[in-house]
Parts: structure tokens; C-alpha cells; sequence
């Protein structure tokens, strides 16, 4: 059974083509399993975040295929990728992007809304979630009255909302206090093992890099290694935040 839900060939994003080409990916290659749980690190400019975006389908990349669940993304259309993401992909991103003016509830069923699912499996799916990140007792509080570590769980769980069978996120701790990164980290994990759900990091965090079961390192656009993470810590109860 193939098992392999990313599978990249070649892909390269190239800036000025016609002056000074400018490589931020660079006949990248690789393949992502169900059921990992892999960082992208590397230094500022290496790539990681073009090479996120580019899988996310919120950029395309000049050469080369993304296939994701058997599906060419790269010959979508920009409709075409809209839908794509709003059924496969959940994203988590270092700034939240949660809708101030929504409820941490509201801001979770969005997507939902989006999808077309009633009332009733908004409302099931929200309960669900909200248990899993340890907020409950939050569902009906704006963003702003919520400490970064619980904003953060929120959009989370809005990138669950979907049921996705994997999750991109980008620089997912960088506003955090360490036991708030090891808590959100603590849920990722346990979604990660509990559902199988496959998560790919694109971070310089280290307390991410050594949850991860495989570490990529990207230098100047490029794959400068790809191996299996040796300092992994184990999941522990998280507390509220």
C-alpha cells in the first residue's frame, strides 16, 4: 500500500529570471508518508517557507509537480487550488490569523461554514476540537482575550476543522513561551499519533526540531540533509495556558 501523501519532484521558485536569478527553492525532491510528524529548518533565506507555501498551494512553483493524495496541484487553477485547500489542508500559522471580531468558537467552525456542513456537525465537530486542545471553557471568548498560547490552540484546531489528513505549519511557536510551545507541541503530538494525521514544520525552533521523527534541512534552496531526528522527546499531559 502506498502510504505517500506529499510527493515533490523537482520543484523550483526562481526570482528575476530574466536579470540575476534568485533561487529560494531549487530542484527540490522528496516524498512525505502518512503519518509523519517532520521539521523543515534551515536559516533565514533557505527556502522553507517558499517550500511550505508551494505544498500549501498558496504559491506555484516554476518547475517541477506537487502531488498531494494523487492530485497534480500544480495544473489547478487558482479556483481550482482554493477548493483543494479548503477540503485538504489544514494551515497553522506564527501569526494565528484568528478573525478578531469572531469568537474562538466562530473562528473554528469558519471553515466549516465554507464547506457547507450544517449546524449540527459544525457544532459536533467544534466540541470535539475544543476538548482536544484543554478550552472548553473558552469557546465563547474573542482572540484578544486570550493569551498567545490559547490563540495559537484555536488555530489549531481551525486547521483540524477540515478533518485534513495533514497539517503545514509555519513558524507555529515563534510567539510562544516555552510552556506554551510545549503544550501546543504536547497536542500536535498526540493528534499526530492518535489520528494519524501527517504534520510538516517549517521552523528554526528547536523545541519543534526535537519533537520532529525527521528533520530536513534546506540551505540556500536546496536539500542539504534529510534525516531521522535523534533527540526526540515523548508527549506529556498539557496544562491550560
Amino acid at each position: 500500500m502506498n502510504n505517500t501523501v506529499i510527493d515533490v519532484h523537482n520543484i523550483s521558485r526562481v526570482y528575476n529570471p530574466d536579470t540575476i536569478p534568485v533561487y529560494a527553492v531549487n530542484n527540490v525532491h522528496l516524498h512525505l508518508q502518512r503519518g509523519e510528524f517532520t521539521a523543515l529548518v534551515g536559516p533565514s533565506g533557505s527556502g522553507k517557507t517558499t517550500l511550505l507555501n508551494m505544498i500549501g498551494g498558496l504559491d506555484k512553483p516554476d518547475a517541477g509537480t506537487i502531488i498531494i493524495n494523487g492530485m497534480n496541484i500544480t495544473e489547478l487553477s487558482p479556483r481550482e487550488l482554493v477548493d483543494f485547500r479548503l477540503h485538504n489542508i489544514g494551515f497553522v500559522f506564527q501569526s494565528y490569523n484568528l478573525i478578531p471580531v469572531l469568537t474562538a468558537k466562530e473562528n473554528v467552525e469558519f471553515i466549516m461554514l465554507l464547506q457547507g456542513k450544517s449546524k449540527q456537525e459544525r457544532d459536533q465537530r467544534v466540541q470535539q476540537l475544543f476538548k482536544e486542545i484543554g478550552m472548553e471553557d473558552k469557546l465563547n471568548v474573542r482572540p484578544a482575550q486570550l493569551s498567545s498560547g490559547q490563540q495559537q490552540r484555536v488555530a489549531v484546531a481551525r486547521a483540524l476543522a477540515s478533518k485534513p489528513q495533514f497539517i503545514l505549519a509555519d513558524e507555529p511557536t515563534a510567539n510562544l513561551d516555552s510552556k506554551s510551545a510545549a503544550n501546543l507541541l504536547d497536542i500536535m503530538a498526540l493528534l499526530n499519533a492518535d489520528e494519524n494525521i501527517t504534520f510538516l514544520f517549517s521552523t528554526h525552533d528547536q523545541r519543534v526540531i526535537n519533537r520532529a521523527r525527521r528533520v530536513i534541512t534546506l540551505v540556500d534552496g536546496k536539500i542539504a540533509s534529510d534525516t531521522a531526528a535523534v533527540d526526540i522527546s515523548q508527549p506529556h499531559k498539557f496544562e491550560t495556558v
